[in-house]
């Protein structure tokens, strides 16, 4: 026994002189690919095994592509390389080229990242590489006959993708009618590239043919940067890993009654009295920096002005300035009389003053946010309570000659939205655009046709459950709706209550399988008798940010902003199921890309496919391991 031991830490003692040298040899495991899955096995030398990055970019119909496109065929075989023997020729026009430009280097960035140690920039690409792994090319053909450089809802987001290799080089052929669809389709690249763990070189799979199109125009995430600010940088990320996900849409809940925290240049007082700190503001090139960077990602940046409630600090100013109130019931109590959360505040409708602010401000946002082709009004949470007992709107409301019940104040609501609708087109250089009004007390069943005008405005669901009815009724009045039902899609729900005791009011939680499983065709299916795929835009999930600021900004996003990403991109028909070993994968990805994206599952069951799914329910289970 003690010979065979002594032998034993000799052949160790040769083989693995240290711990770190223990690491650096090949593994004892290889995968093999068996009905879809990555089977992990000991590498004999018998068995034809593989890496695990080879086994899971090859193996099954998408491999690891997320979200999954719409047609794939990938070969099983890969090709080595390294990232420096990358080049584009670009087939285009020279509208799109600068764009294109762009978005190369971006997709040679993301190739960088595939390498484990990649920090700051850049990687180590050195090692021992065989000569035809360092001669290996990879030419990226990117075709685009159209001149469009802004994404509206009519864009054609489509693309095909080919990858084809003879010899020492593989040609990745790019066919898009526009910039768009192949920034889409060099998102899809990136992905059928890997790492490969023994050889210290990049691989791509040696075929391939793709052709893919999105489900919804409309592929939404909501920021609340109200509520907590989050800095340019925080924004930046987010973009980003919504490019990763082709989520086409950034909608920017800017200002609340919290704070107003972006600095106008024709009214400073707005920021001067609504931002937290003077470090906590966006200024012009701010935001057109952001535009610019989100439309290079394929993003269009969707701003918001909320009103005529969740207004009120940033608006104190306008009694100094001569101006009268602008707002009523700011930072009120107590609270819940005036508004649903501290702290409160409305426009004040009996200011006409207040018109020529908002006038201002929507200037600015259309030019900052130039080219604007969807604005948000806003437009829930209207308390009637605040406007009955502030007796200048009480007064003005009698001197003509309106009532003072609900139904009067609902029509100043409409007179107020249709006058908001104006005044943004005259400040869009008369150029009319669609307008995305919150579902609210307004576009009830009842009223909504009197106040919302359908050729004008798209409806937000978002404070409204999955089964509710209001959803089916407007379909059937011919409204286009955006999806963001909070029991499915609000990413901010299932934590503890931060005005009192027990959860927060959106509890539960939304997991990544609640998030995958939403499907608005079928609740139009289920409400209507049809799918309304003409009349549902698109999807968004929410990120108020009450409880959340940016230092945990990324785990609540990720990866369940990726499960929304693949329902509106793909639209699949089956439930996350079959989609959980690429949802890993594709979050391990978000990590090498520096996403702090929240972990799903051990490590063990990421080598270890389909081992971590629960056979029976969980109590039984438990009752086993019990004493």
């Amino acid at each position: 026994m003690a010979t065979t031991l002594a032998v034993t830490s000799l052949l160790l003692g040769v083989l693995l002189p240290s711990p770190v040298a223990a690491f650096l040899l090949p593994s004892p495991w290889g995968y093999r690919c068996e009905s879809g899955r990555c089977i992990k096995e000991v590498n004999n030398g018998i068995a034809v095994l593989v890496t695990l990055n080879q086994c899971k970019l090859t193996c099954g119909p998408f491999g690891v592509l997320w979200p999954q496109p719409q047609t794939a065929k990938l070969g099983a075989d890969v090709v080595e390389f390294l990232p420096t023997n990358v080049f584009l020729t670009p087939l285009i026009t020279d509208e799109v080229l600068p764009l294109l430009l762009e978005a190369f280097d971006i997709f040679k960035g993301n190739l960088e990242k595939h390498h484990p140690h990649y920090s700051s920039g850049s990687a180590p690409w050195s090692s021992h590489w065989s000569p035809s792994s360092a001669i290996h090319g990879v030419e990226v053909k990117v075709q685009v006959q159209g001149v469009e450089t802004f994404l509206t809802l009519h864009t054609n987001e489509s693309y095909e993708l080919h990858i084809h290799t003879d010899g020492d080089k593989t040609t990745a052929t790019i066919i898009a009618p526009n910039f768009f669809g192949a920034r889409h389709a060099l998102e899809t690249l990136t992905q059928l590239v890997e790492y490969h763990e023994n050889r210290g070189t990049l691989m791509i799979v040696r075929t391939a043919s793709v052709y893919d199109v999105p489900a919804f125009k409309y592929r939404g995430l909501l920021l609340d940067t109200s509520r907590n600010f989050f800095s340019v940088a925080a924004i930046e990320r987010t973009l980003d890993t919504m490019a990763a996900n082709k989520l086409n849409t950034f909608h920017w809940h800017i200002t609340d009654s919290h704070s107003f925290p972006l600095y106008l240049e024709s009214l400073p007082n707005m920021a001067f009295y609504g931002a937290y700190t003077p470090s906590q503001i966006y200024h012009p090139h701010d935001v057109r920096h952001l535009v610019q960077y989100a439309r290079v990602r394929g993003i269009r940046i969707v701003p918001e002005l909320d009103a005529p409630a969740h207004v009120g600090n940033g608006w104190q100013w306008g009694e100094t300035h001569g101006l009268g109130k602008l707002a009523v019931c700011v930072n009120k109590e107590p609270w819940e009389s005036y508004c649903v959360e501290p702290p409160c505040g409305q426009l004040n409708l009996a200011n006409p003053n207040m018109y020529t602010v908002m006038a201002k401000i929507y200037k600015e946002l259309a030019q900052v946010f130039s080219p604007v082709d969807l604005f948000h009004f806003g437009g829930d949470e209207v308390n009637l309570n605040c406007w009955n007992t502030t007796e200048e709107i009480t007064s003005w409301m009698t001197a003509n000659n309106n009532s003072l019940d609900a139904d009067a104040y609902y029509d100043q609501w409409g007179v107020f939205l249709n006058k908001a609708q104006k005044l943004f087109t005259e400040s869009n250089n008369a150029v009319e655009v669609a307008g995305i009004v919150t579902a609210s007390s307004l576009t009830v069943a009842d009223r909504v046709e009197q106040y919302v005008n359908k050729s004008q405005f798209i409806i937000q669901m978002r404070v409204i459950r999955t089964t509710d009815p209001i959803i089916g009724e407007l379909l059937r009045k011919n409204y286009r709706l955006i999806i963001s039902n909070y029991d499915a899609w609000y990413l901010d729900c299932g934590v503890g209550d931060w005005l009192g005791e027990g959860n927060n009011w959106c509890s539960p939680y939304n997991s990544w399988q609640t998030v995958y499983d939403h499907s608005p065709h079928d609740i139009a299916t289920r409400q209507t008798g049809s799918s309304r795929s003409d009349q549902i835009v698109g999807g968004e999930a929410a990120m108020w940010s009450e409880q959340v600021d940016e230092s945990g900004l990324d785990a609540k996003l990720w990866p369940r902003g990726a499960a929304l990403a693949e329902r509106l991109w793909t639209n699949p028909r089956t439930n996350w199921q079959p989609a959980e070993t690429r949802f890993i994968h594709h979050r391990q990805r978000l990590v090498k890309r520096g996403v702090q994206a929240e972990r799903i599952q051990p490590e063990w069951c990421y080598q270890n496919e389909g081992a971590c799914r629960r056979q029976q329910p969980l109590l039984p289970v438990l009752e086993k391991c019990l004493p």
